[in-house]
């Protein structure tokens, strides 16, 4: 009699379904539905900026201070020297968002390896990892900033950089955190058991538990650049060759009598990017916080 062997076949995982669960909760929350809606048109007034305005937005192209909807070729106006509001807002939201994905980059990538590295093997690592997170947070950090940007050049690059720098500490001591407390759980205990390297413990079995924790973080940390970088502007510490939010509306603040919307468009726009990454911080941290019932 042959003997007939049926296949196993493994249990569906509940990972599949867990992101589900958790997918449908962002887009089922107002917040989150709300700032994808007003970051997304954000993204698309910088990506469409240099079609709809071409040419520098710093040009003078018309005569000064004409107001919303008095010319049709320029339906925001023009400042007191002539520039485009419209091309300057468009071309602004480039910059903000530049400055701000640049500095997450650089402020994610020191903290994550400062804060795993300090975190994992404790010791003499994580007390130089602490004592230098505490050394950049003695100083206020807009004041760091403009400390270095006044050193340095005022450039769209190091400005980035400058406020990844000063921002990192943050996400070191997050990150510190959650690994000292995921470094005693058991599959950690087994991947040194197989003998995994301290590298792949890191990287392979830390760091993706890590994820929710940093997404939920990216938000603040590019809300916060961006509010940096435009007060950096508002102050007049920004790149003389891209205009900036800020810098409209330092322009704008000397004409506030006579024409407040110099400064009154841009801060909306600024305002309204700010409210949007907000919202989805809060929406993400209701659908990715591993302490909310169901996830």
């Amino acid at each position: 009699m042959k003997t007939v062997v049926e296949p196993i076949h493994a249990a569906p995982s509940p990972v599949p379904d867990i992101r589900h669960a958790r997918l449908h909760r962002f887009w089922r929350t107002a917040e989150g539905v709300c700032g994808f809606l007003l970051l997304t048109a954000v993204l698309i007034m910088a990506l469409i900026a240099p079609w709809a305005f071409p040419g520098d937005p710093l040009e003078m192209v018309a005569q000064p201070f004409l107001w919303p909807g008095e010319d049709a070729q320029f339906p925001l106006g023009t400042d007191s020297l002539g520039r485009d509001v419209a091309a300057g807002i468009f071309h602004g939201a480039q910059v903000s968002l530049q400055i701000g994905c640049a500095a997450v980059a650089i402020s994610l990538l020191l903290g994550v390896v400062a804060g795993a590295a300090a975190g994992y093997f404790g010791g003499w690592l994580d007390r130089v990892v602490i004592r230098v997170a505490e050394l950049f947070q003695t100083f206020p950090s807009f004041l760091l900033v403009v400390v270095l940007v006044a050193i340095g050049q005022p450039t769209v690059g190091y400005i980035a950089f400058a406020i990844g720098l000063a921002s990192w500490p943050m996400i070191a001591r997050l990150v510190r955190t959650e690994c000292r407390q995921l470094r005693s759980q058991d599959f950690i205990l087994a991947a040194q058991t197989l003998g995994y390297s301290h590298l792949r413990i890191i990287f392979r079995e830390l760091l993706p538990n890590l994820l929710p924790t940093l997404v939920i973080s990216i938000s603040v940390l590019m809300a916060s650049a961006i509010l940096t970088e435009s007060s950096l502007a508002f102050l007049g510490f920004s790149d003389p060759n891209r205009i900036s939010w800020g810098s409209m509306i330092g322009d704008g603040r000397q004409s506030l009598q006579n024409a407040w919307y110099l400064a009154v468009l841009p801060g909306g726009a600024l305002a309204i990017t700010i409210l949007a990454l907000n919202l989805l911080g809060d929406a993400l941290n209701d659908a990715l916080n591993p302490r909310r019932k169901g996830n």
